[in-house]
């Protein structure tokens, strides 16, 4: 095994990418709704329901960031 290993580097965060995560001045997510397929934006503290049809299954966004893992 490598002893060496690269220490987390944290995200900048005035990169400028914007990746489906929260935005810095409003803090809204965006959802997708399970029932009619409408992007939601939910702020902290709102109910999770759909604006649309009022249903309550919302998926979060896949992140447009390359994830990568390594197996052993």
């Amino acid at each position: 095994m490598s002893d060496q290993r690269e220490a987390y580097q944290p995200p900048n965060s005035g990169s400028g990418r914007s990746y489906a995560g929260p935005s810095a001045a409003s803090g809204t997510m965006h959802y997708l709704c399970a029932e009619c397929g409408v992007k939601v934006g939910i702020n902290k503290g709102e109910p999770i329901r759909c604006k649309e049809c009022g249903h309550r299954i919302l998926y979060k966004q896949r992140t447009k960031r390359m994830v990568q893992f390594e197996a052993r």
